[in-house]
């Protein structure tokens, strides 16, 4: 598994997990961000932070920390 992070621009990934806890974690999964759930990485930040996603239908930029957090395949 990589992370989020590391995904380049144009690829659909599925989340594994979301590292973490407390607020941070809850946070992530309260913008749809679940196990299983499809996130394509649209566009990437010229120095990496953020990155934009479409996750459930919806756009949502992510910083690049949180990213880190989020496990993919």
């Amino acid at each position: 598994m990589k992370d989020l992070k590391s995904t380049p621009c144009g690829t659909t990934v599925t989340v594994r997990k979301v590292e973490g806890e407390g607020a941070t974690r809850r946070r992530i999964m309260d913008m749809g961000i679940t196990r299983g759930a499809q996130v394509y990485v649209r566009k990437v930040a010229p120095l990496g932070d953020p990155i934009e996603v479409t996750v459930r239908g919806y756009e949502l930029s992510l910083r690049k920390a949180d990213a880190a957090r989020i496990l993919v395949e």
